[in-house]
């Protein structure tokens, strides 16, 4: 199984940079307010510092006390307004990203979705997106101004005396061999925490997707330690980040001991030596230490941004797959195959040099053992794969097959997701076309609403296909899902709504099949029969077998 791509840090910022190029003077006034924040911060340490001097001199403090006061109010001011439009900054950017992703997982070749896994995909849509949601909220606000804070420092160290900079500077080889250790793991962990996450989610998917296959076949044993072995996978990739954050912060300890060390045996000198005074010694200590916060700070958000970062890859990593190229329907309501050969992913070919024409206004049935090749030949003509060979020239298209997906919220906004302008009359008549007696539009369906049988789940897939109008409509094995008494309304609620259209019906009942002006039979990837019920029983082939067992079974 071929995963989707995963975007380069060039590539992923390269994006982030074309979504914030619109924003920039938002960006910058975001940036501004936090810059003085973090600079009316240093006045904190330095006004202590007076004090201390005023003390040791025995001199009044009210004037730097009160002043101390002011700057704690106005950098908490600053600062929490410097967040708040961080946050009002990234929640745009994340949002037309996630468009843009959502836009292109709907484009993705079916071919590519099922190379890479539907779990792989949905952990993008769902897992990353919610990371990197999280991200932005919790870690980047508070990571932008930490990091101001810790450049801004050392300018006010510099203030004092440059000597005490030099000093603190100490910590920086420690500094810099604590980030490259960890730099050096931290990226290829979270990348890899994200990509077994996917695994996990693809596994789940298939054993509740699988889940009945499993229970009558008995494969729990066998299918039930696979996603044992990827959840355990996820833990042992999760444990991994957190061991790396955990040697990274002893080692961080090491450079704030040293800094400190080297800060206030600075200042113990430059003090001895009148050069500065206790109270200015004192500020440059808090200064220090200050860096320190301010670094735990960048720690503590630094795991979630390169989770983030992880995530965004991955999101941008589905930009990158090519975007096929448009389908061009003819105006006309006939469908034209020639010589379609189709393979899936390099694999044994699954149609051989198929041609099938269709006229306007002609419904054709496809009929053939399991593994014959009609679900492949429907998703063709649906143009939802590209065929391996061959030519396709079909017009306006649409596909309704066994399994329909029902949108959370009322059955209006479902049905409109066919049709957005249609009216509640119109909406009504689709219902009403398929015989769904039991459907009121104000009614909530999908996810936390009413739960669908089978076929009322299809005839709302066949009120959506009769308001969407398409000229040509494929059916694959739409009523296969209903017992005989719902196969019937459903046999008869297609009818009605391929009335009038060009139709490919997957037919999963023979009596469905009889109906059509033509049928075709297909074996091993090849039609193998074409005509009309009477002119194929009569022909005593592959379908009057077919039938004459069916009519059999029901005799």
């Amino acid at each position: 199984m071929k995963a989707l791509p995963t975007a380069t840090p060039r590539e992923s910022w390269a994006v982030v940079r074309e979504l914030l190029r619109p924003r920039r003077r938002q960006a910058a006034i975001a940036l501004g307010v936090l810059v003085a924040a973090a600079a009316l911060g240093l006045a904190g340490p330095l006004l202590l510092g007076e004090i201390v001097d005023r003390v040791d001199e025995q001199r009044s403090i009210t004037g730097p006390a009160l002043a101390l006061v002011g700057v704690a109010i106005g950098e908490a001011l600053l600062f929490a307004v410097g967040l708040i439009l961080i946050s009002n900054l990234g929640q745009p950017v994340l949002a037309a990203l996630r468009e843009r992703v959502v836009a292109r997982a709907l484009k993705l070749p079916a071919e590519q979705v099922e190379r890479g896994g539907r779990g792989d995909l949905l952990s993008r849509l769902g897992d990353d997106i919610a990371v990197l949601s999280e991200a932005v909220v919790e870690a980047v606000p508070p990571l932008a101004a930490a990091s101001l804070t810790l450049g801004l420092t050392f300018v006010g160290l510099a203030t004092i005396d440059p000597r005490l900079t030099l000093a603190a500077l100490l910590v920086v080889p420690v500094q810099v061999w604590a980030v490259r250790w960890y730099a050096k793991r931290a990226g290829p962990a979270y990348a890899d925490e994200r990509r077994v996450s996917g695994e996990r989610a693809q596994a789940i998917l298939d054993v509740v997707g699988g889940a009945r296959t499993i229970r009558a076949l008995g494969l729990q044993p066998t299918a039930l330690p696979r996603v044992e072995a990827r959840s355990l996978s996820s833990v042992a990739a999760v444990v991994r980040t957190i061991r790396i954050s955990t040697h990274f912060s002893s080692r961080l300890n090491a450079a704030e001991f040293v800094g400190t060390a080297s800060t206030l045996v600075a200042g113990y000198f430059l003090v001895k030596a009148d050069s500065i005074s206790v109270g200015a010694a004192t500020a440059a200590a808090l200064l220090f230490i200050r860096t320190f916060d301010q670094f735990n700070i960048v720690l503590g958000t630094i795991d979630e941004a390169n989770r983030a970062l992880a995530a965004l890859a991955r999101l941008v990593g589905v930009l990158q797959v090519p975007e096929p190229p448009p389908a061009e329907p003819h105006p006309g309501a006939h469908v034209a195959l020639d010589g379609i050969r189709h393979a899936y992913d390099g694999g044994p070919t699954v149609l051989h040099d198929v041609d099938l024409h269709i006229a306007a206004g002609e419904r054709v049935a496809v009929v053939g053992v399991s593994g014959s090749g009609k679900t492949t030949l429907a998703k063709v003509v649906a143009r939802f794969h590209t065929p391996t060979d061959g030519t396709v020239d079909v017009g306006q298209v649409a596909l309704v097959t066994q399994e329909v997906h029902v949108f959370a919220g009322t059955l209006a906004d479902d049905l409109r997701l066919a049709k957005p302008d249609a009216t509640d009359e119109q909406l009504q008549r689709a219902l009403d076309a398929v015989d769904a007696g039991w459907a009121r539009l104000d009614a909530v369906v999908g996810h936390g609403g009413v739960e669908l049988t089978p076929a009322q789940a299809q005839q709302l897939a066949l009120a959506r296909l009769h308001l969407a109008d398409p000229r040509i409509a494929v059916l694959d094995e739409a009523t296969a899902e209903a017992g005989s008494a719902g196969a019937r309304v459903l046999e008869r609620a297609a009818d009605t709504v391929l009335r009038g259209r060009t139709a490919l019906v997957v037919a999963h009942r023979l009596t469905q099949a009889a109906r059509a002006d033509r049928i075709i039979v297909m074996d091993a990837g090849r039609i193998v029969e074409s005509g009309t019920h009477a002119e194929l029983v009569a022909a005593e082939g592959a379908y009057a077998a077919l039938w004459h067992a069916y009519t059999a079974d029901r005799a």
